[in-house]
């Protein structure tokens, strides 16, 4: 057996039934060995697609999903799509193809360090340099990619050891030294959240991005109806409740909903599952700190007290922590606290003003995703699309997906192939602006060969609208760099793609067009013009 049918065989053995990557000459062997497996390779139309498309598909399965690429720039260019999962924590596992051995480090054609480069944006990377450490190296891997803090791993083979002939043995139990995730809170820790959840008046939950990846939302909203205990989301933790459910005050943060920060703002004892608390999250970390009492749960233990130190630090699944919490009798009432919450929702005042002669893009959302499938996924892009996504999507029982980490324009179309890949039964909208559409828009070949059936959303405005807010805001209206113009054709580019096509101006017709769009059954391009906003909120 050679090192490259070695690969296959430990990818099979892992239950890998699908593989999105781009291959090169280094490469080549793997590829090869390939086309006898019954894994199914995706051809991506650039090498970070591959990354985002394999994020989708982790994210729906909830299992490691594989990208590959050859050496030197292939490889290069998907470390933006290795650097989304990390910042995501997607569980990952990235081939690429590598120089020969005899080769490393003599600057070659297309060599490049990509272990090095990577390094930053990786659990853990591994230099094949011995054919016989593949099956251990591809376990380890997907072990590593899976467990605690999920995230990408890297394996780099060189040519000539996947070309290599050995004897195959298959692998032991994965026993990696000095890597031992926790997953169960510690008791004493517990105790303490139990005894501060009873001294407290004003309780509040911030659900991040790790309830949803550790399938934590069954356990969080139960635990959070027995007690009337209200939630919070942060963009990543979007979909941690349903939209109406009555203990859901919206999105917190920079871009959210402005009683969700007062619910933030007036609580006593502050909650945070799986988020990393970062400025776009949260403002005024330091007065957050003084003003309440704060419990951080999270399986990583560096994002505890990295950015806000909690008095109350709890590492552990999000999951498991709050079916030992359940287990608990904790006597209190907290109607009083959701009540004046409902009273701050219910007055609040939205100022943002929207053209009238163009479409209202947080109407649009609601409205869109309340036609939806209930087992629908979303996939939101990033720039304005993505806040208005965030903020009035309706969640039922499908899934959010976005990058909320990394900020990566031109993730949703690969990302949404990836969905669809993973579950092709259930109903897949990506949303772009036209700018992210452009970064991707490659990839709606890919969606043609492989009848990938996915629907395409443009919020189009001619314009990089987050960031000529941005230049508004603060650098005193001088545009630069931000106009993309009424271009390409993009109902010509729906036909080369035989892609239905819909358009939308204003909102006249909304609702029918959006039940025309969701209700055909190819794949299709939609459209909606939105208002180039010099200003969004008066």
């Amino acid at each position: 057996m050679t090192g490259a049918d070695a690969m296959v065989k430990c990818l099979e053995a892992q239950g890998i039934d699908v593989v999105f990557g781009y291959p090169g000459v280094a490469i080549a062997p793997f590829y090869n060995s390939l086309y006898d497996s019954k894994i199914q390779s995706i051809l991506v139309r650039q090498e970070q697609n591959g990354g985002h498309a394999a994020s989708g598909y982790a994210r729906v399965t909830r299992k490691p999903a594989v990208c590959i690429a050859t050496s030197g720039p292939g490889a290069t260019n998907l470390i933006t799509g290795i650097a989304t999962a990390y910042a995501d924590s997607i569980p990952m596992v990235a081939i690429t193809g590598q120089v020969s051995t005899r080769l490393l480090g003599k600057d070659v054609f297309q060599e490049a360090d990509i272990t090095g480069a990577c390094e930053p944006f990786v659990k853990y990377s591994y230099l094949v340099k011995n054919v016989e450490d593949i099956p251990r190296v591809f376990k380890e891997a997907f072990y590593i990619a899976s467990t605690g803090r999920q995230g990408p791993v890297l394996i780099d083979v060189p040519i000539d050891i996947q070309k290599q002939e050995f004897e195959y043995e298959e692998p032991g139990e994965v026993s990696i030294r000095g890597y031992k995730p926790k997953v169960k809170g510690h008791i004493v820790q517990i105790k303490k959240v139990v005894e501060a959840i009873q001294k407290a008046k004003k309780p509040l939950i911030c659900a991040g991005g790790g309830v949803v990846l550790g399938h934590a939302e069954p356990v969080i909203q139960e635990f959070c109806e027995k007690y009337s205990i209200p939630v919070v989301t942060t963009m990543m933790g979007v979909g941690s409740m349903p939209k109406r459910h009555p203990l859901f005050f919206g999105m917190l943060g920079t871009n959210g909903k402005p009683y969700a920060n007062r619910a933030v703002a007036e609580s006593d004892l502050l909650i945070i599952v799986g988020a990393r608390v970062n400025d776009r999250s949260i403002g005024a970390l330091s007065r957050l700190e003084q003003d309440r009492l704060i419990i951080h749960i999270d399986i990583d233990t560096a994002e505890i007290g990295k950015n806000i130190g909690p008095t109350i630090p709890l590492v552990g699944d999000a999951r498991l922590i709050f079916e030992s919490l359940m287990e608990y009798d904790i006597n209190v009432s907290f109607e009083d606290w959701v009540e004046r919450l409902r009273n701050i929702k219910v007055n609040c005042v939205d100022y943002r003003t929207f053209h009238e002669g163009f479409i209202n893009p947080c109407l649009f959302v609601e409205h869109l995703t309340e036609r939806m499938d209930e087992d629908a996924i979303y996939v939101a892009d990033v720039g304005q699309n993505q806040l208005w996504s965030a903020d009035n999507y309706v969640m039922k029982k499908g899934r959010f997906l976005t990058t909320g980490g990394f900020g990566t324009m031109g993730y949703a179309i690969p990302a949404a192939i990836g969905a669809k890949m993973a579950a092709p039964h259930r109903q897949v909208v990506a949303v772009c602006g036209d700018g992210s559409f452009q970064m991707s828009m490659n990839e709606l070949a890919t969606m043609l060969q492989n009848n990938i059936k996915v629907k395409i959303i443009i919020m189009k405005n001619m314009y990089l609208g987050l960031v000529r807010e941005y230049q508004y805001n603060n650098y005193d209206k001088n545009y630069i760099a931000v106009e993309l113009g009424d271009i390409p054709n993009l109902k010509k580019i729906a036909e080369a793609y035989d892609m239905e096509y819909f358009h939308l101006r204003n909102m006249s017709k909304m609702d029918e067009t959006i039940e025309a769009f969701l209700a055909c059954d190819n794949s299709a391009l939609f459209v909606c013009h939105v208002y180039k906003f010099d200003k969004v909120k008066e």
